[in-house]
């Protein structure tokens, strides 16, 4: 693969994600409100090259912070999490993952927090493939702040720009993301 710029990965990822990931018809969302476009981010993120520079960005988004741990909501941020972890070890910057589940299990380990034995003073970023309101991440922000580590970042792939940002004020937690609805809704 010819070298690619943060710009040349951002601008494929953008593509891949429209093409394969963006729709517009009516669909109710996981926070209840019904709306007239969607982001299914699975095709992208379970597609080798939207994994790929959907994993370089959050990648170059993280550097320079001191983040121990990558995580986010099963089952949404797993595939990202995952992506990170691979390419995080090729980048000489390993960053083990772990995923939080809705519930706990009702058996084996019965864990809340899963794929790490303790967040207990760890800066971690938690990572979402799309954010509406911000409720399904906040899940995780609460696992970890339970299991003594330190949310340093909420980043999601796409904002859908419908309350996030305030979700995540309110409870004192940094935000941001890669791309805003706004832009694939300009684009079509």
């Amino acid at each position: 693969m010819a070298q690619m710029t943060p710009a040349d990965i951002r601008a494929r990822a953008f593509d891949l994600i429209r093409i394969r990931s963006f729709g517009r018809k009516k669909i109710i969302l996981a926070s209840g409100r019904e709306s007239d476009f969607y982001f299914d981010m699975k095709p992208t993120l379970m597609h080798p090259e939207g994994a790929w520079s959907c994993a370089q960005l959050v990648l170059e988004r993280l550097q320079g912070m001191n983040i121990d741990y990558v995580g986010g909501v099963a089952v949404g941020a797993v595939p990202l999490v995952s992506a990170v972890t691979v390419l995080s070890h090729t980048a000489n910057w390993p960053l083990p993952g772990f995923f939080v589940r809705k519930e706990v299990k009702d058996h084996g380990t019965r864990k809340l927090v899963d794929g790490v034995d303790s967040l207990d003073g760890q800066n971690v970023a938690i990572l979402e493939d799309v954010t509406t309101t911000g409720g399904s991440s906040m899940i995780a922000v609460d696992a970890v702040r339970k299991s003594g580590g330190k949310v340093a970042l909420v980043l999601s792939i796409v904002d859908r720009e419908e309350g996030a940002v305030d979700t995540y004020k309110a409870a004192g937690v940094p935000f941001d993301s890669i791309f805003k609805a706004g832009e694939f809704l300009r684009a079509t």
